[in-house]
């Protein structure tokens, strides 16, 4: 993606996200997403086809990085040889805290539970492979899924409160999680 390319799926993205927060997603047109990011409607189906490939779009632009198999070191952190659950959450933290500002506006909307849900299946993935063994009597599904969702809640409660740091917040789900 070329650097116009990029800078016009930002400002769709900033678009979409004020609309959200204001007026909901099931308010929002594709023509209040236009209006606000200043592009025209052509340009807006070059990216996108519907309001839903936006929001999918949106999801992958805030969780490709955070779940991908590489970690490279970054500006603002570097998980780059640390592979262990703990610190794979805690990068993934590191780069929700970066989108905040996108991941507060969708929360704070009826597509949160979009959000929320396709958030849970990148976790369960993460909590699938980290995962060697459960308690006698727990299937592991179970316990992937209850992590996945935990972890999740937890992600809602911290864009919700101010002031806690990536670090914070793992620390604060490892010790509930009893490790």
């Amino acid at each position: 993606m070329d650097r116009r390319q990029s800078k016009t799926r930002k400002a769709v993205f900033n678009a979409f996200v004020e609309l959200l927060t204001e007026k909901g997603y099931s308010n929002t047109t594709i023509q209040d997403i236009i209006s606000r990011a200043d592009i025209g409607r052509s340009t807006f189906y070059s990216h996108f086809q519907t309001k839903d490939d936006l929001l999918n779009a949106l999801c992958e632009s805030i969780f490709d990085h955070a779940f991908s198999e590489q970690s490279p070191k970054e500006e603002s952190h570097d998980f780059s040889d640390r592979r262990d659950l703990r610190g794979e959450l805690t990068h993934i933290l590191y780069h929700l805290g970066e989108s905040r500002g996108y991941v507060e506006g969708i929360l704070a909307s009826e597509s949160g539970d979009v959000f929320m849900r396709y958030f849970r299946d990148q976790l369960t993935g993460v909590f699938r492979k980290e995962i060697k063994e459960v308690p006698e009597g727990i299937p592991m599904d179970y316990a992937v899924e209850r992590c996945a969702w935990d972890f999740s809640e937890t992600v809602r409660w911290w864009m919700s409160h101010d002031g806690y740091s990536p670090e914070d917040v793992m620390g604060f789900f490892w010790h509930y999680m009893g490790r």
